[in-house]
Order: C-alpha cells, then sequence, then structure tokens
C-alpha cells in the first residue's frame, strides 16, 4: 500500500489536471506561453504519474489494466479478468 498521502498528492495533480485542461488547450493554441506559465505547476499533465487503483503502487503499473502487476496477477488467477490466463507451453 502506498502512503495516504502521496496518493492524496495523486488525487489533488489528477483534480487540477481535469480542472485547467480546456484553458492550457486555449493557451498553447493561442500561444500565450506566459499565461502558460501562470497556471498551477501541479495542473500540468506530465506530472501526473499512474498507480494501481486498486493498492496506490506506483511501480509495475499495467497501463491496460490500470493495475499494477501483483494484484493484475492476483485477479488473473483468481478468474476476476477475462480473457486472462496463465501460460502454459
Amino acid at each position: 500500500m502506498a502512503k495516504k498521502s502521496w496518493e492524496a498528492r495523486d488525487r489533488k495533480r489528477r483534480r487540477l489536471n481535469a480542472k485547467y485542461a480546456e484553458k492550457r488547450l486555449r493557451l498553447k493554441a493561442e500561444g500565450d506561453w506566459e499565461g502558460l506559465q501562470k497556471l498551477p505547476r501541479n495542473s500540468s499533465p506530465v506530472r501526473l504519474h499512474n498507480r494501481c487503483a486498486l493498492t496506490g503502487r506506483s511501480r509495475g503499473y499495467l497501463r491496460k489494466f490500470g493495475v499494477s502487476r501483483i494484484k493484475f496477477r492476483e485477479m488473473a488467477l483468481a478468474g476476476k479478468i477475462p480473457g486472462i490466463r496463465k501460460a502454459s507451453w
């Protein structure tokens, strides 16, 4: 489990990113670089980090499923992910 403060910080960044996304696109289209710099630093999409939806783990994140490799394996072995089964050859 990730620290609650990290998860809260990530939620805050995602909220700010969504809030300023439209304004950011408009400023970029206009070429207003000074206005773009005045936006909050955490509203930039570059500062977002993928985290597991279940545990908040930041490493070993599988983008297609939105969870970490550990939770993915647990869910796959339990049969909770349709179409996924353990390989054997």
